[in-house]
């Protein structure tokens, strides 16, 4: 791959600017047939990376994935996980809270799927929904019955700390937290929109909702940008990940994946001598069965 999955990394100081963000590739040579042999290889190696780390027992991953609608966020993700076993891999997706989530801290449905150690946790969508749509859209604050601690950007600044404590605390404690925004353009989402509404097949995927989140793009945009900022650490990286080439987008997510999984110190757990000793035994009673 020509590109470096660095470039893509947010700087912990809060220096990002979104305007600068790339949507799209600058070079991209790889033909489909290419790109799914490429896929394919970092996805079995991912695969073994797992195993390794179920069997080794100190560490899970969690990817989080967020985007604007029509980014490619449910075929990246299943992209990245086909050929990995069922079992090492946990997804979850967050939709509008229910009446049950609304009556915990908005940290709570999320925590409650967090990966057990040695599995892969996935998130479409995540707590970062709370300083995004909710920044966006600050009505729904009213469903939440927050009282009046907090209020406007000290309202945002709190759930950015507290989402960097849960990080950290997770990163202490054996998970690998990564983080993708796939960064699709404005022009890019109208023509898959518009592509939804061509398919029958996918007809289900377009509510007269999308068009009216478009509306507020520019706040989106600004919010993004405040979390960006505000949440990539070195706990908790962002990675922001071009989005309008997806075969470009899913190699990228895979290798990110892949590295965080090499640079883990994990190995398959070593047999005492004691037990090896009793192999031949157990050889010859398995071979008289």
């Amino acid at each position: 791959m020509s590109n470096s999955v660095s470039e893509f990394l947010v700087p912990f100081d809060g220096s990002f600017k979104l305007s600068e963000a790339a949507t799209s590739p600058e070079e991209y040579s790889l033909v489909k047939k290419a790109y799914k042999k490429k896929l394919k290889s970092l996805i079995s190696e991912i695969d073994d990376y797992q195993q390794m780390m179920y069997a080794h027992n100190h560490h899970s991953i969690l990817l989080i994935f967020q985007a604007m609608d029509a980014a490619g966020k449910d075929g990246t993700i299943r992209a990245v996980t086909r050929g990995i076993n069922p079992a090492g891999c946990q997804v979850h997706s967050f939709k509008q809270p229910s009446s049950t989530e609304l009556d915990h801290d908005f940290l709570w449905r999320t925590s409650k799927e967090l990966p057990e150690r040695g599995l892969i946790g996935i998130f479409n969508r995540s707590y970062y929904e709370e300083v995004l749509v909710v920044r966006v859209h600050p009505s729904i604050l009213e469903s939440q019955r927050l009282g009046s601690n907090a209020t406007g950007n000290e309202l945002w600044q709190q759930r950015f700390d507290s989402i960097n404590d849960l990080e950290k605390h997770l990163s202490r404690n054996g998970t690998v937290v990564i983080k993708f925004w796939l960064n699709v353009s404005k022009g890019e989402q109208k023509r898959r929109f518009l592509s939804r509404l061509d398919n029958p097949k996918k007809h289900w995927k377009f509510s007269e909702g999308d068009i009216d989140q478009r509306q507020h793009w520019e706040s989106y945009m600004d919010a993004y940008q405040s979390m960006l900022n505000a949440t990539s650490t070195p706990d908790a990286p962002w990675y922001a990940i071009p989005a309008d080439n997806k075969p470009f987008m899913r190699l990228q997510v895979a290798e990110i994946i892949l590295q965080s999984l090499r640079s883990l110190d994990i190995t398959y757990p070593n047999v005492d001598e004691i037990e090896k000793a009793k192999f031949a035994e157990y050889r010859q009673r398995l071979n008289e069965g």
